[in-house]
């Protein structure tokens, strides 16, 4: 299977996740052999990829556009998500139980969107893409002062870093011998 450049993320934008781009072109996990089946395995959402593939690149379309464009368009699709299915509650025995009705091979993709209500509930400011303009990457940033601007520090923000410091280099000398009278043309 295809290694992801970001993993860990809530279901939601692990979802959206799925695509990225690498060396200029779009990647899909989903297109990768084995790569539902292990994504599924990697969520614990036991389902037949067959059965849930299509459901799923919906939803994982529906929350791309409500993260990059928050509009009533985009809410529309992920709301027609969230109604393919319903949790009912029930207690029993001092503990409370929880039970979803959803539609046929929707239940991997209900969730999702479920999970991304429970990420704008809990901090929505927290939920961001990554600030390289090349990278569709989304993450949640569980940082002390929530200030993570990359996908990954390794990835993104190694890059970032070192086009700063090219940057640098290539200015600075430029700078210096204009600074000493040097006619630089």
């Amino acid at each position: 299977m295809t290694r992801r450049p970001l993993v860990g993320e809530p279901l939601a934008l692990d979802l959206v996740n799925t695509q990225w781009a690498e060396r200029g072109r779009m990647v899909d996990l989903f297109d990768e052999p084995d790569g539902l089946r292990g994504w599924l395995a990697e969520h614990h959402l036991e389902s037949d990829p067959a059965a849930v593939e299509t459901p799923l690149r919906e939803t994982r379309s529906a929350l791309r556009r409500v993260l990059e464009q928050p509009d009533e368009a985009a809410e529309r699709g992920v709301n027609a998500i969230l109604a393919r299915g319903a949790s009912g509650y029930t207690l029993r025995k001092g503990a409370v139980q929880e039970r979803h009705e959803v539609d046929a091979g929707w239940l991997p993709s209900w969730r999702a969107a479920i999970n991304y209500l429970d990420l704008l509930r809990q901090q929505p400011h927290r939920i961001r893409r990554c600030g390289n303009p090349a990278c569709v990457l989304h993450f949640y940033d569980t940082s002390r002062n929530g200030t993570r601007r990359w996908c990954s520090m390794d990835g993104c923000g190694a890059r970032a870093k070192a086009a700063r410091h090219y940057q640098r280099q290539r200015v600075t000398p430029t700078a210096q011998r204009q600074e000493h009278g040097v006619r630089v043309d």
